[in-house]
């Protein structure tokens, strides 16, 4: 924190990776499932899913959901990666080859950035480093400070402790 002129003390804006990382805690859907966010940088995100028995389809091989959700979950980290609220507009998957256990991993790469879209491609690899599928997501981002979802989280929590 630093002071300000007038005795009161200002917070010192947070790095974009971690106000990323904060914002992305709060993706129950990606928690329950079990993925993990790993690594975020500006352009760039890498998470991970340890496949288990709850992630098998019924011809026993990783349902397709759970792979989208882990490169969802990276490409939302990723297109989040500068500060500024994105949200997918069109999201395309290709399943490469079956995965059936081990740990999936979700690398995302900001192919093109403009004021108004982010495109990223995400690549999930299995253990062995084969290609399970290939995703292509196209982000709008809007003009909202991703910091305000964390100050929005807070007062939500704050009203439902006192009882609004």
């Amino acid at each position: 924190m630093t002071r300000t002129g007038h005795g009161t003390r200002a917070r010192r804006p947070e790095a974009p990776e971690l106000v990323v990382r904060r914002v992305m805690a709060g993706d129950r859907w990606a928690a329950a499932a079990g993925a993990r966010l790993v690594e975020v940088r500006p352009g760039y995100a890498r998470t991970t899913l340890r496949l288990r028995d709850v992630h098998m389809n019924g011809v026993e091989v990783a349902q397709g959901g759970a792979v989208f959700t882990l490169a969802d979950y990276a490409f939302a980290a990723c297109s989040n990666s500068h500060g500024t609220v994105a949200v997918a507009l069109d999201i395309s998957i290709t399943f490469a080859r079956p995965a059936t256990r081990g740990l999936l991993t979700a690398e995302a790469l900001e192919e093109s950035r403009t004021r108004r879209t982010s495109v990223c491609t995400v690549r999930v690899t299995d253990e062995e480093g084969g290609l399970v599928a290939l995703f292509r997501g196209t982000a709008f981002r809007k003009e909202d400070p991703l910091d305000a979802v964390l100050a929005a989280r807070a007062a939500r929590r704050a009203g439902r402790k006192r009882g609004v």
